[in-house]
Formats: C-alpha cells, sequence, structure tokens
C-alpha cells in the first residue's frame, strides 16, 4: 500500500519512519489520553458519564489505577479505571492458554478401488473410525484404473456407503467430486480435536484407576507352614 504525502508516494513503512516509528496498537493510559473530556467507566463496569479529562485522571490516581482509552473512535472516547499492568499480564495469560489448549485438525487420507472386497472394506473403515474418534477429517479418494473410469457411480455408491456407515461420528464435508482418475470425498468428524483429545485422557486416567482398584482389592496369603 502507498500513499502521497507532499507529493512523494511511500510506503505506510516509510511512513513510519518518517512520523516516528511503527504506529502503536497499544491503548492510550492516563496523561497519554489527549481529549478535553471522556466518557468514564468504573473499574466494576458501572457507567460514571461524562467527565473532563482532568477530572478522570483524579478520580483514577485517587482509586491507585490507570485511565485506559477503551473506545478511541466514540464521541467522546470511552476511558475505565483499570489495574493496566494486571490487565495486560491476564491478557497476556488467557492467550497463552488458548494457544495451548488449540489443536488444529489433521486431514488423514485412505484410499480405496471400486471394487474392494469385503474384508478390506471394514479394514478401511476401521481406519476412517478411528481417525473420525480422534477429531481428525478424513479425505477418501477411490482410484480408478483401466475400464474403471468408465463407471463413476461404482465410486459414488461406495463413497455414499462409507459416509452412512460413520455418519454417528462425522459427516460429509465436501461431496463426491471427480479429479482426474479419481473421486474424492472429505468426511469431518463431530467431534473437535480438543473434546477428543480430553476424551482420551479421561478414559486413560479410568483405567488406571480400575488397575489400581484391582490390585487393592487383592490380597496375599502367607506361604503355608509346612507340618
Amino acid at each position: 500500500m502507498t500513499c502521497g504525502v507532499f507529493g512523494v508516494s511511500r510506503t505506510v513503512e516509510q511512513q513510519a519512519e518518517v512520523f516516528g516509528g511503527p504506529i502503536s496498537t497499544e491503548p492510550r493510559i492516563n496523561d497519554r489520553i489527549r481529549v478535553p473530556e471522556v466518557r468514564l467507566v468504573g473499574p466494576n463496569g458501572e457507567q460514571v458519564g461524562i467527565v473532563s479529562i482532568g477530572d478522570a485522571l483524579k478520580l483514577a490516581q485517587e482509586a491507585d489505577l490507570d485511565l485506559v482509552e477503551v473506545a478511541a473512535t466514540a464521541r467522546p472516547p470511552v476511558c475505565k479505571l483499570m489495574d493496566y499492568g494486571k490487565f495486560k499480564y491476564e491478557s497476556a495469560m488467557k492467550a497463552r492458554e488458548a494457544r495451548r489448549n488449540q489443536a488444529h485438525t489433521i486431514i488423514k487420507e485412505i484410499k480405496l478401488r471400486p471394487k474392494i472386497d469385503p474384508h478390506d472394506y471394514e479394514t478401511k473403515k476401521g481406519h476412517v473410525v478411528r481417525f473420525l474418534k480422534a477429531g481428525d477429517k478424513v479425505k477418501v479418494t477411490i482410484m480408478f484404473r483401466g475400464r474403471e473410469q468408465s463407471r463413476p457411480e461404482l465410486g459414488f455408491r461406495l463413497l455414499q456407503r462409507l459416509a452412512e456407515d460413520v455418519t454417528d461420528l462425522g459427516f460429509v464435508e465436501s461431496q463426491p467430486k471427480q479429479d482426474g482418475r479419481n473421486m474424492i470425498m472429505v468426511i469431518g468428524p463431530h467431534k473437535k480435536k480438543a473434546e477428543a483429545r480430553a476424551e482420551k485422557a479421561a478414559a486413560k486416567a479410568r483405567e488406571t484407576d480400575q488397575v489400581e482398584e484391582s490390585a487393592e482389592g487383592q490380597t496375599v496369603e502367607p506361604p503355608a507352614t509346612p507340618a
């Protein structure tokens, strides 16, 4: 993006250098708020009303809090009394926790032939079931060879059958479509990755508890004393 400044075309980055560095995304606080009056919100969300900037700063100082501009485009700007340092720390911790709990959906792929035998079909379906239970998407590819390419309905029916067999675990996210010699369908999981991971951890914990309870219930008999 370029803008003309004094007849010279400059990028946003170049303008930032000209006018004193990059634009800050931090809100204005305390004496950096240069407006005559603000709409003030108390520390607990209560509406104080429109007050002069001097009175707002005085209230912030008396409460040992910061005056933070939370809606700069409002007229007048909206400011809130808060502990800005604590607010930034808690926001950073929440963002970090959200990133930690975020789970990226992985797309697994299963390849089938139009005339697959029943045993192989059940094996492939078992893989799809496992992937969906883990919260992953599954890309199902039907591979046509030779004369099979003239019978796309075979692949379509096979994909429909598979989708119906796993309907309790997933849904058709992308309908079957021809892609060269292949036909592709994507099945998405009903459960999110994080939910599947939490259920797996809970099941493992229950299994551990059962093993411990079983071990505690067993009594060790003393060896028999020889006569």
